[in-house]
C-alpha cells in the first residue's frame, strides 16, 4: 500500500472506462471488479477498499463472458451483463455456480439503484424487482447520439451526458426531477472543458464524479452537475484506468487500473481509492501475475522557474534493463538525449512539453510526457504574504472573452493582485484585489486566442491555466 498525490501524470485512456468494470458494494469498502486472472478473466470482490481481493466467478470456468457489473443495495446481490445482450443476477457476490440468467433486450449501461432491488439500464429503464421486470421510462426533452448517465441518492434525480450527432464539439447535460421521465437542459459544455466520460454519483445528493476525455481528467461536482472542478490530471501512458465508481463515504472514488501486457504474461490490478475527491490517493495491488508492469515515467526538478532554467531530468520508469532512453526537451519532435538521467538549460520563456520515450529492446515503447514553464523573471514580485493554505481558480474555462477568477485563504489578504502572462510566461496583465474579494474579472477583448498563465501575488501561488477560445 501506498499514498499517491498525483498533479498532472499522463496516460493512455481507452474507451474501455464506458464499461462498468468497478462497482460499490452495500458496505463500506466493498467493491466488486472484473479484472485478469492467471488463466484468464474474473470477478473479484473486496471488503476492504481493494487492498485484497477473492476471485468468485472466473469466467472461463462459466462460460459467461461479462462485459459490465452492478451491484444491488441488497447485500451479495450482484448484476452481470454479457453479449449479446443478456442480463445475468447472483444472489451469493457473484460466487461461481450462482448466476441465474434474468432477461435479455438490454444495454451493458447498468446502474445501480439507492433502494434494493433497483437496477437502472441507462436511463431508459428501471426495474424495481432484482431485473425480473423493467419499466420504461419516456426521457421527455432528451436529444442525442452517445451518453453515460448516473442516478441521484436522491431516488428521483437522475443525470445524462450527451453528444448530439454531428455536433461533437458540445456535450449536453440532462437532470431529471422525476426518474427519466422528463429531461432538462441544465447545461452545454464544450467538450474540451467536460468531457462526456464517464459519470459516477458521490456521496451526498448533487454529487458527481466525471472521468475521460483528451485530457483524462477526474472531475468534481456538487451542485448537480452544472458547475464542475477539476481534481486530477491523468494525461500519460503510465496508468491504464479502466473505470471508476464513487463509494460510500464523503469524498471516496475508486479508480480501477489494470496492466497486461506481452501476450498476458504480465498482469497486474490496482485498486485506487481516495477520501479527498480524487486528490490523492491510497494505492492496492490485490493481484499479481508475472514481473513489474512496464511503463514510462520522469521526473523534472524545477518545473517552473526564470530563464535561464536549468531542469535535472530524473527517469523513474519501470521495466527491464536494457532500456534505451530517447528525450525531446522542446516538443519539437528532435532528440536532444539518450542520457538516463540528463540535464538541461532552457534559455528562452516558453512553456515546453518534454516527453521521454522508452524502448524495451526486443519488446515495445512507452513514452511519457510533462509541461516545463520557463519566465521571463517577471514572476518575482515583490511578494505581500506568504500563504500556503489557499485555492485558485477560474471559471468558465475555457472562456470567450470573460472569465472569473477566483480565491480562498484561510488567512486575512488586505490586497494583492492577480498576474496574468501569456504562454511564454510574460506578464501581460495585473488585477488588484482588495477588501477582502474572493473573484475578480478578468476581460481578454484585447488578446488572441491560446492558453493564458495567472497566478495570486503570494509566495509559492500555484500556477494555473486558462484557455481563451474567440
Amino acid at each position: 500500500m501506498k499514498n499517491t498525490n498525483f498533479l498532472f501524470i499522463f496516460v493512455i485512456f481507452l474507451s474501455s472506462t464506458l464499461f462498468s468494470s468497478i462497482t460499490r458494494g452495500p458496505e463500506v469498502g466493498e467493491i466488486y471488479y472484473i479484472g485478469p486472472t492467471a488463466t484468464g478473466e474474473g470477478i473479484y470482490h473486496s471488503t476492504d477498499f481493494g487492498q485484497t481481493a477473492t476471485c468468485m466467478d472466473s469466467t472461463l470456468n462459466t462460460n459467461i463472458n461479462f462485459m459490465s457489473i452492478c451491484a444491488d443495495l441488497t447485500p451479495g446481490v450482484l448484476y452481470g451483463f454479457s453479449m449479446p445482450e443478456n442480463l445475468f443476477i447472483s444472489y451469493d457476490y457473484g460466487q461461481e455456480g450462482s448466476w441465474l440468467f434474468r432477461t435479455s433486450n438490454i444495454t451493458y449501461k447498468l446502474n445501480s439503484g439507492v433502494t434494493a432491488g433497483f437496477l437502472y439500464n441507462g436511463f431508459w429503464k428501471h426495474s424495481d424487482d432484482y431485473g425480473f421486470n423493467f419499466i420504461q421510462h419516456s426521457y421527455n426533452g432528451y436529444f442525442g447520439t452517445s451518453s453515460t448517465s448516473e442516478i441521484d441518492i436522491n431516488q428521483n434525480i437522475g443525470y445524462v451526458k450527451s453528444y448530439s450527432y454531428p455536433d461533437m464539439d458540445s456535450i449536453y447535460f440532462f437532470i431529471s426531477y422525476d426518474n427519466f421521465e422528463n429531461l432538462d437542459l441544465q447545461k452545454v459544455f464544450n467538450s474540451y472543458e467536460e468531457p462526456i466520460g464517464s459519470l459516477t454519483r458521490g456521496f451526498y445528493s448533487g454529487e458527481l464524479f466525471s472521468f475521460g476525455g483528451d485530457q483524462n481528467e477526474l472531475r468534481y461536482s456538487n451542485d448537480y452537475g452544472y458547475s464542475w472542478e477539476t481534481k486530477n490530471s491523468f494525461t500519460c501512458p503510465n496508468l491504464p484506468i479502466k473505470s471508476i465508481v464513487g463509494g460510500r463515504q464523503p469524498g471516496e472514488v475508486y479508480m480501477l487500473v489494470e496492466y497486461v501486457q506481452l501476450m498476458h504474461t504480465i498482469q497486474h490490478t490496482y485498486i485506487y481509492n481516495s477520501l479527498d475527491y480524487g486528490e490523492t490517493f491510497t494505492v492496492y495491488n490485490p493481484f499479481s501475475f508475472g514481473p513489474e508492469p512496464y511503463f514510462a515515467n520522469f521526473e523534472a526538478e524545477p518545473s517552473t522557474g526564470t530563464a535561464p532554467l536549468t531542469v535535472q531530468f530524473t527517469d523513474t520508469s519501470s521495466g527491464i534493463n536494457n532500456q534505451i532512453w530517447e528525450w525531446d526537451f522542446d516538443g519539437d519532435g528532435e532528440i536532444d538525449s539518450y542520457e538516463q538521467n540528463p540535464e538541461f538549460t532552457y534559455q528562452e520563456p516558453n512553456t515546453y512539453t518534454v516527453s521521454l520515450t522508452i524502448f524495451w529492446v526486443g519488446q515495445f515503447e512507452m513514452t511519457a510526457w510533462q509541461e516545463i514553464i520557463v519566465t521571463d523573471g517577471s514572476w518575482i514580485d515583490n511578494y505581500k504574504y506568504s500563504i500556503t493554505n489557499y485555492e485558485l481558480n477560474n471559471y468558465p474555462n475555457p472562456f470567450n472573452p470573460n472569465t472569473t477568477i477566483s480565491f480562498y485563504t484561510t488567512e486575512f489578504i488586505e490586497d494583492t493582485e492577480i498576474i496574468i502572462y501569456n504562454i511564454k510566461g510574460q506578464k501581460i496583465d495585473e488585477i488588484e484585489i482588495s477588501n477582502q474579494q474572493t473573484s475578480v474579472n478578468w476581460n481578454a477583448e484585447k488578446f488572441s486566442s491560446g492558453i493564458y498563465l495567472y497566478k495570486l501575488n503570494i509566495k509559492d501561488s500555484p500556477i494555473k491555466k486558462m484557455l481563451l477560445m474567440k
